[in-house]
C-alpha cells in the first residue's frame, strides 16, 4: 500500500539543553518541506550561534525520508551526526531538520560518551516538539463552462479540495489542493463529466 501521510514537528523546538562536563548541548529542531528552508534553518542557527565548537545536524526529507544526512561537522566519524539520525529514525519523523550545538567545556567525553550525549540531547530536544501527522498534498487544475460550476464546486467539496485560485472567464479555471491519496477517485470522476480537462502540477 503506498504511503500518503508522514509525520514531523508542528513548530520549531528552540533551545534544548544539556550539559555534559561542562560541555553544552543545545538542541533545535525545525519542519522543512525542501533543501532551501533546510539551508534557512541551518544559517539562522549557525549565525546565532557562531562561536559555538560543532553544530553537528541530521535531517530527513520526502515521504519515505529518502533524501537524508547525517553531519559530523568535525567530531569523531559517526559520533554525531548519526545518533542526532537515529532519533529522526525512532521517532519515524521526515521534512525535519535537528541540529545539534556544541560549546566545549574543556572535558574530552570520548567517542562513545558523543555518542551518548548527542543521543540524549537529540531526544530531548524531539521529546519537547509537538508530532503532527501530514497528509501529502497534490495541486489539481481543472478547465471548465461556467455552467459546470456547481458541480465542480461540490465534487471538490466531497474530496475536502481546497481552492487556491478560481479564474471565471468563458472557460473556468480552478487550482485546488487535494490528499494525494484521492487523487485517483477524483481523477475518476471528472474523467466522466463532459467539457472539463484537469491536470495534476
Amino acid at each position: 500500500m503506498e504511503n500518503f501521510s508522514f509525520k514531523t514537528i508542528k513548530k520549531p523546538i528552540e533551545n534544548i539543553l544539556l550539559k555534559e562536563k561542562g560541555s553544552k548541548f543545545i538542541g533545535f529542531a525545525f519542519p522543512v518541506n525542501n533543501e532551501v528552508e533546510l539551508k534557512v534553518s541551518l544559517e539562522k542557527i549557525r549565525s546565532e550561534h557562531p562561536k559555538a565548537t560543532h553544530h553537528c545536524y541530521a535531517f530527513r526529507l520526502g515521504i519515505q525520508g529518502e533524501n537524508y544526512r547525517a553531519n559530523d561537522d568535525g567530531e569523531p566519524n559517526g559520533s554525531a551526526g548519526l545518533p542526532i539520525y537515529n532519533q529522526l529514525l525512532a521517532n519515524e519523523l521526515t521534512n525535519i531538520l535537528l541540529i545539534i550545538v556544541r560549546y566545549y567545556g574543556g572535558t574530552k567525553l570520548g567517542v562513545s560518551g558523543l555518542v551518548k550525549a548527542y543521543k540524549e540531547s537529540a531526544k530531548l530536544t524531539l521529546e519537547e516538539g509537538e508530532i503532527i501527522t501530514k497528509d501529502l498534498e497534490s495541486d489539481l487544475e481543472i478547465e471548465f463552462n461556467f455552467d459546470k460550476q456547481n458541480q465542480i464546486f461540490t465534487l471538490l467539496n466531497k474530496f475536502e479540495g481546497k481552492i487556491l485560485d478560481f479564474l471565471s472567464e468563458e472557460q473556468c479555471k480552478i487550482i485546488a489542493k487535494i490528499n494525494t491519496s484521492q487523487k485517483e477517485n477524483i481523477s475518476e470522476q471528472l474523467s466522466e463529466m463532459q467539457n472539463i480537462t484537469f491536470k495534476f502540477l
